[in-house]
This record gives structure tokens, sequence and C-alpha cells, in this order.
């Protein structure tokens, strides 16, 4: 009787283990990143938002020529458009801030 105890005790947690079913692990692919034409237009609006600032111009992102004529191709000029719209205002939002190696 104890040999069957002692056995009973040795094989439950593998039993028990092995009853456990694999739950599966939800995905979530993480956000679309921004295109390289939307990283540049998102680089151009801030500089030229710092520009406007440092020489007391009014905010207007259509007096800008890389956002009236962006450097991508036909495609992406929504994208840079947008993304250098969202540059600028961040600028104007939140303050300049200091250019690298400044």
């Amino acid at each position: 009787m104890k040999r069957l105890f002692a056995v009973a005790t040795l094989l439950l947690p593998l039993a028990v283990a092995g009853c456990s079913h694999p739950q599966p692990i939800p995905y979530y692919p993480p956000p679309p990143a921004y295109s390289q034409a939307a990283e540049q237009g998102h680089h151009d609006g801030i500089e030229a938002a710092r520009r406007d600032i440092s020489n007391g111009a009014p905010p207007d992102t259509n007096r800008h020529p890389r956002f009236r004529n962006p450097p991508v191709p036909p495609p992406l000029i929504e994208d840079y458009r947008h993304a250098f719209r969202d540059g600028y205002a961040e600028v104007y939002r939140h303050g300049p801030t200091p250019s690298p190696g400044y």
C-alpha cells in the first residue's frame, strides 16, 4: 500500500502537467513605422519651424518650398506633407529644441 501511494505521489505531478493545454499567445503586430519619405518630411518640418521661430516669422507651412514641392516621388507626396505638418506643429506646440551639437 505504501508503495502504491509513493508511486501515485511521484506520478501525480506528471499527470497534472500533461493535462494543461498550451494557450495561444496573442500576436499584436507593431504599429507601422514612418516610411523613409515621412521621416524626411517630419525632419524637414522641424527644421522649417525652427528657422521660422529664429527669424520671427509667423507659422505657415505653405511658405516652405519643400512643403510645396516635396523631394519625393509622387505616390509619397501626401505622406511627406502630412509628416512635415506634424513636425512643424510639434515645434510650435512644444517650443524649439536645440539642434544636435549645440
